[in-house]
């Protein structure tokens, strides 16, 4: 089964909208409180450029806008990881193998860039145990619950990369807002598949202040 790239951006769209509130309220413990609106403003330009260029390829797509179009550090190295997925899915006939290819080689970018490293607290921290779970030929809903479950590992972690590494402990507790928005992403695959390892809001960590009303 091939599974449609515009369909699964459109399901990232989606779930980064369902995420909004507690990826803004993750990266207000340890950053700029602006992960949240990147990401969804960043794939909510991404189906706009698909409506308006439905002959172009979907992860070739995310890519440009991420890479031209979305601001904060991780708007680039989500762009890095769309742009080897475009370009594996253009060099492998079968899916498995280019998200295979496509995942390992955006890695590979967004640690040549960012030098980050497992264990740093970073996206870095989700995309590895999904690039291990393709590696081992892992459908998409294991390779789905790697990646979550890498982010949220996350929680235990204090942050050695980036502005979170100067708030201390603050952060500890809670999942990295990179990893956990990267994780969606793979999710986001499953789901577009009917394969989806339950709902998405039973990935979403409760953080102070996104509780919903009593």
């Amino acid at each position: 089964m091939t599974t449609d790239q515009s369909l699964v951006l459109r399901t990232y769209a989606d779930a980064a909208r369902t995420a909004h509130a507690t990826l803004t309220a993750l990266d207000q413990l340890s950053g700029d409180g602006d992960f949240g609106d990147n990401l969804r403003e960043g794939l909510d330009r991404v189906t706009a450029a698909l409506d308006a260029h439905p002959d172009r390829p979907p992860y070739a797509v995310a890519a440009s806008v991420f890479l031209d179009e979305v601001g904060g550090t991780s708007g680039p190295l989500i762009g890095l990881l769309f742009q080897e997925l475009a370009r594996a899915h253009e060099a492998h006939s079968d899916e498995r193998d280019a998200w295979r290819a496509g995942t390992g080689e955006g890695l590979a970018a967004i640690q040549r860039v960012g030098e980050a490293e497992p264990g740093d607290r970073t996206m870095v921290d989700a995309l590895v145990p999904a690039r291990d779970a393709l590696e081992a030929g892992s459908g998409p809903r294991e390779v789905a619950l790697a990646a979550l479950e890498g982010a949220h590992a996350t929680a235990a972690l204090r942050a050695r990369r980036g502005r979170a590494s100067y708030v201390g402990q603050r952060a500890v507790g809670f999942p990295d807002p990179g990893a956990l928005g990267v994780a969606l992403l793979f999710w986001s695959r499953a789901r577009a598949r009917k394969e989806a390892p339950g709902e998405l809001s039973a990935y979403l960590p409760t953080v102070p202040g996104t509780e919903p009303p009593a």
